[in-house]
């Protein structure tokens, strides 16, 4: 067998793997929910920071849920879907960016019944993540495009930000040399500004791919 052939049904594997593991968006809002009431956060490090994070993230996310809603014109294309497609994204409950992006998943895939947005953590399945690196780091929030019907092929990806933020994370990394509390407060302000506008263009841009 050639080591490509190798190489793709390892990858199914470990997708179908995680997709066994997976959460709805729903259970996954109430898997935050029960970690905020227990001052816990999810992935293998417990700390105060990521604990504080995880609240915050809970509490971003109820707020773009009820805000954010699609375009008459984006609801009209995603009717018209006829191909069904599997949205794995790999996050954990501290994930900054996670909190805007998947409220924004998860109106896209409420629009059609053609669209499975399911959520693992990444901590479960980092085996599967190096597979997706981003310039060689385990970022998150990744969101694989998988195709259930063409053996679970990897579509697409995309992560961990739309592109806006993730030259504002670059541009600070090089003056500053890494993120901290400051900088991560005004990248939740960039997302509020911007309304979740290049999220939503980007993603409906995975939809056209073939």
């Amino acid at each position: 067998m050639q080591e490509s052939t190798v190489k793709q049904n390892s990858t199914k594997k470990l997708i179908t793997t995680a997709l066994e593991r997976s959460m709805s968006y729903q259970e996954y809002t109430e898997y935050l929910g029960k970690l905020v009431a227990e001052k816990q956060t999810s992935g293998a490090t417990q700390s105060e920071e990521l604990v504080h994070y995880t609240l915050l993230n809970h509490q971003r996310m109820r707020r773009w849920h009820k805000k954010f809603t699609l375009s008459d014109s984006e609801s009209s294309i995603l009717n018209e879907r006829s191909e069904p497609l599997v949205w794995l994204l790999l996050t954990e409950s501290w994930c900054g960016d996670a909190a805007p992006v998947l409220p924004v998943l998860q109106a896209f895939a409420q629009a059609t019944p053609m669209l499975d947005l399911r959520i693992a953590l990444r901590d479960e399945h980092e085996e599967l993540l190096d597979r997706f690196l981003t310039v060689n780091a385990r970022s998150i929030p990744k969101l694989l495009v998988v195709n259930p019907d063409k053996d679970m092929q990897v579509r697409a990806t995309w992560g961990p930000r739309p592109e806006t933020a993730r030259k504002l994370v670059l541009a600070y990394k090089e003056r500053h040399g890494k993120l901290d509390a400051e900088f991560r407060e005004s990248l939740q302000k960039w997302y509020n500004q911007d309304g979740g506008h290049e999220i939503r263009t980007e993603v409906m841009a995975l939809l056209t791919l073939k």
